[in-house]
C-alpha cells in the first residue's frame, strides 16, 4: 500500500506499507530510505519496535537519522579527508567542525530516493549520487531493497556501483525499543564480538584494536545495557564492535531482548562490524509515534557497517569501491 506522506520542493514523498502473513508490518519512506515504523507480533499483541515521526517536516528539520540509511560513508572520517590512488579528497566537515559524519549534511539519509518498485512484502528504492557529491568521487548508483519474510524479519539488501574509485560505507540507522519503555537501559544485549576499535576523545578510531574482555564493552553474554562505573556514573555507548566470523557471510552480529514483554531481536549481517549507540544524546523538540517524547536512551541503534575512518587506516577492511565491482550488504533484523 502506498500513500502520499508529504512533499519537498514539489517532490512527492511516499510511504509504502509492507506486511508479512504473520502480522509484521513496516512503513518505508522514499525520504532517506527511512523505516518510519515497524510493528511485530508479541505475546502482548502488536508491538512497534522503532522510533519514528509522524510528519515529513519533522524528519527534515529534526531527525537524527531516525530509521534512515546513512551514506555515502556512514559514521566518521577523520578531518573529512581521504586519499585514493594518491588523489586526496576533502569532504564536508559536519562533525565538531573538523570531521565528516554520515556523508555530510546532505547525506543519503537526508534526501529523496526514487521509488522503483513495491509489492505486498517488499519495496525497492534507488538513488543516484553524482561525482563530487559531498566531496566524494565517482558517479554512484545505490539500490536499497526492504522485504518482510516470515514470521517477522526485516531484510535489507543494499548494492552500489560506481564509474570511478570511491569509498562507500552504508549503515542502517533505526532506533529500536522492543517494549515501548521510556528507556532501553534495561533491555538485555549480546554482541558477537571479542574486539572493539579504540576511539579517541572525538570518537574517531585510532587504528588500535582492543579486547572487550573485562571491560564495559563485553556483551558476549546477555546483560542489561545499563552499566554504571564504580562511582555510579552511567557509562554510555557509541562504539564500533568487530563482529566474529568472515565478513561477507551472513552471520549473527547481535541480539537484544526485552525482559518486559519477552520480545527478542537478532541481527544478522554480512558487514565486518556493528556500531552500538544507546542514544544518549537523543533530544528531539517534537514528539514521536503516539505523542511519545524522544529523549536520551529512548531507543538504541545497532548499525552493521565497515570500520569508521577506514579510508585512513590501512589495516582496516578496504572501503574502496572500483568500477566493475559491486558493493553489497545484507542485514536481517529478526524478531521472535
Amino acid at each position: 500500500m502506498k500513500r502520499l506522506f508529504g512533499e519537498i520542493s514539489d517532490h512527492p514523498i511516499f510511504e509504502v506499507t509492507i506486511r508479512s502473513k504473520a502480522g509484521a508490518e513496516a512503513k518505508i519512506l522514499n525520504w532517506g530510505a527511512v523505516v518510519r515504523d515497524f510493528v511485530v507480533p508479541s505475546r502482548n499483541g502488536p508491538q512497534s519496535v522503532v522510533l519514528g515521526l509522524d510528519r515529513l517536516e519533522d524528519y527534515v528539520n529534526h531527525s537524527p537519522h531516525l530509521g534512515a540509511l546513512a551514506g555515502r560513508f556512514a559514521n566518521r572520517i577523520r578531518d573529512g579527508r581521504f586519499s585514493i590512488d594518491d588523489q586526496t579528497y576533502q569532504l564536508e566537515q559536519n562533525f565538531l567542525g573538523r570531521h565528516s559524519l554520515h556523508g555530510g549534511q546532505s547525506g543519503f539519509g537526508c534526501r529523496s530516493w526514487q521509488l522503483a518498485h513495491y509489492d505486498a512484502s517488499s519495496v525497492t528504492l534507488l538513488l543516484f549520487s553524482s561525482d563530487g557529491d559531498g566531496g566524494f568521487p565517482g558517479n554512484l548508483t545505490v539500490t536499497c531493497r526492504y522485504s518482510l519474510t516470515e514470521p517477522a524479519t526485516l531484510r535489507t539488501e543494499l548494492t552500489a556501483t560506481t564509474d570511478a574509485p570511491t569509498v562507500i560505507n552504508l549503515a542502517l540507522h533505526s532506533y529500536y525499543n522492543l517494549d515501548g519503555s521510556d528507556s532501553i537501559l534495561d533491555h538485555e544485549l549480546l554482541i558477537a564480538a571479542d574486539f572493539i576499535t579504540k576511539l579517541d576523545h572525538e570518537l574517531i578510531p585510532t587504528g588500535e584494536i582492543c579486547p572487550v574482555s573485562g571491560s564495559p564493552f563485553d556483551f558476549n553474554s546477555f546483560r542489561p545495557i545499563r552499566y554504571n562505573r564504580p562511582n555510579d556514573v552511567p557509562f554510555h555507548y557509541d562504539q564500533n564492535f568487530i563482529v566474529r566470523g568472515r565478513a561477507g557471510a551472513l552471520r549473527h552480529a547481535a541480539s537484544v531482548r526485552s525482559v518486559k514483554n519477552g520480545l527478542t531481536m537478532d541481527v544478522f549481517s554480512t558487514e565486518p562490524c556493528i556500531q552500538f549507540y544507546d542514544a544518549m544524546k537523543l533530544m528531539l523538540p517534537v514528539a514521536g509515534h503516539g505523542g511519545r517524547a524522544l529523549r536520551a536512551n529512548s531507543g538504541f541503534c545497532l548499525e552493521p557497517q565497515n570500520v569508521p575512518n577506514s579510508p585512513n587506516i590501512a589495516h582496516f577492511p578496504d572501503p574502496v569501491l572500483r568500477p566493475g565491482h559491486v558493493y553489497s550488504q545484507i542485514t536481517d533484523y529478526r524478531f521472535y
